[in-house]
């Protein structure tokens, strides 16, 4: 699980429209000027690339194709159904436990 960032939300990006405002600009000088790595602000970038793929592959507003919204839904109700039988498995196990202790 990556750590929080030390940078707030919005740093990140108004640091990425700076970059993307000025393309001859080398993101090392820019990095200098924020205080940030220039690894890190490359980063960014590349996330916030991906993020504008992601949305744009799934239509301009965002949203979920009926599709999507369907295989959603069977999925959720697939592991609220998987974690029920976990839960009793759960409680089985603990029972045949108890009782191979007496």
């Amino acid at each position: 699980m990556p750590r929080p960032s030390k940078y707030p939300e919005q740093f990140r990006r108004d640091a990425v429209e700076l970059v993307r405002s000025s393309p001859g600009r080398p993101l090392r000088e820019i990095g200098r000027e924020l205080g940030v790595n220039h690894e890190t602000l490359r980063g960014w970038v590349k996330a916030a690339e991906r993020a504008e793929q992601d949305t744009t592959a799934r239509g301009e507003s965002g949203e979920l194709s009926a599709g999507e919204r369907e295989e959603l839904r069977r999925l959720r109700s697939k592991v609220a159904e998987l974690e029920l039988e976990k839960e009793i498995l759960r409680k089985a196990a603990q029972y045949f436990a108890k009782e191979m202790g007496r």
